[in-house]
């Protein structure tokens, strides 16, 4: 691990990240390396159980959540989300993509769980931001790493209904809506809200003892600073352990808004990699996992948003690599990354899990020189044993 833990120290020692934490897991071998300190003040160093906000890491575990219910027969794949959703029971959709928001037509079906699970909604982030459907969802959509900003579910959904879709149920992949949306038919169709439903069926079960919606006092000594890219500059501070993750927000975001740990995230890698079974529970059948883990786009889709996936696949709640683009584009690769500097991958083939988390946010939806920089040290590793 040594080349591993060279890479992550060199962004320390540049200041590009205050500390960050590498997992890497193959069968029971784990290997973890911590380097540099919780922030930028050096108030304490960084270790393998320090909690990091994870961001779009939390869009898996949701996923997870809806298919739970699936399995139960609470949910259908083709059911249309309207029965639990009603306030998307006639969405609109504009006529072109660049079309203004009052051109619309109406949907030509429902849209159903499935849509929801794999992004195929109609709502969410293209490649293009600058459509003015996409400019009327950044009114609703907003930043996910400021939670606390975000109405409740039922006032947000409700604003969300009023935004027409960009395309036709199923018809294109867009980014980010559809797994807040997973998140609040979880809580709908469950009678829980989704704090509760993770934690009993998904945190409790896989001995998650550290992921939620919020950090207690007692652990906020092990909580890292959040900071923001500043051109030219240092990151700044965005949030500190006891600002804006001291309390579970109005919103729970089934896109974005868990805390954890390496070790949690861990838990859950393992659970897919052994096809839904983890700590002597099983929450998933393997078929779930199958669906979960594999590519439903098609190639014309994954071209329409290489912004974001860069040519690969989508599951449900994550990235599926199709094409060996790069070292660690190894096909079937599952996981995603989140905009406070987060990733988590499995690689079935391999039985290999990789974790990288840190607490300086992304700029844009492409993965930072430090992700690639990890990927490519794992891949590496995995090459020469």
């Amino acid at each position: 691990m040594n080349a591993l833990h060279d890479t992550l120290h060199r962004y320390v020692d540049d200041g590009t990240v205050p500390g960050a934490v590498g997992l890497v897991a193959r069968d029971d071998d784990v290997e973890v390396v911590t380097v540099g300190s919780v922030d930028f003040d050096g108030t304490a160093p960084m270790a393998r159980d320090t909690l990091f906000r994870i961001a779009s890491i939390t869009k898996p575990i949701t996923a997870a959540a809806v298919l739970i219910l699936v399995e139960e027969g609470r949910l259908a794949l083709d059911a249309p989300v309207e029965e639990w959703l009603p306030e998307l029971a006639k969405p609109s959709v504009v006529r072109t993509p660049d079309a203004p928001v009052g051109d619309v037509v109406p949907a030509i079906r429902p849209v159903t769980v499935e849509d929801l699970l794999s992004s195929r909604t109609g709502w969410g982030f293209p490649a293009d931001f600058s459509l003015p459907a996409v400019q009327s969802l950044f009114t609703v959509q907003k930043d996910g790493r400021a939670l606390q900003d975000w109405p409740d579910a039922d006032t947000w959904l409700s604003l969300l209904a009023q935004v027409p879709m960009l395309h036709q149920p199923s018809d294109g992949w867009l980014y980010g809506t559809s797994s807040d949306l997973q998140g609040i038919l979880v809580a709908r169709a469950s009678g829980r809200t989704l704090p509760d439903f993770l934690a009993e069926r998904i945190f409790e079960p896989l001995g998650m003892q550290d992921t939620a919606f919020a950090v207690p006092e007692s652990k906020r000594h092990r909580f890292t600073s959040f900071y923001t890219p500043v051109p030219d500059g240092p990151p700044e501070l965005t949030d500190a352990p006891d600002g804006l993750w001291s309390r579970v927000p109005r919103f729970h975001s089934g896109g974005g808004g868990l805390v954890s740990t390496a070790d949690d995230w861990l838990a859950f890698g393992r659970m897919l990699l052994n096809a839904g079974e983890g700590n002597g529970h099983r929450l998933l059948t393997p078929t779930s996992v199958s669906r979960m883990t594999t590519n439903h786009l098609s190639a014309e889709q994954r071209a329409d948003v290489t912004l974001f996936l860069e040519g690969q696949g989508w599951g449900y709640g994550g990235q599926v690599d199709v094409t060996p683009a790069d070292p660690w584009n190894v096909p079937g690769r599952y996981g995603w990354v989140g905009g406070t500097g987060t990733t988590a991958h499995i690689v079935p083939t391999t039985g290999t899990i990789a974790i990288l988390l840190t607490q300086v946010g992304m700029t844009n939806p492409s993965p930072t020189p430090l992700m690639r920089d990890f990927w490519r040290s794992v891949a590496e590793r995995r090459s020469a044993q």
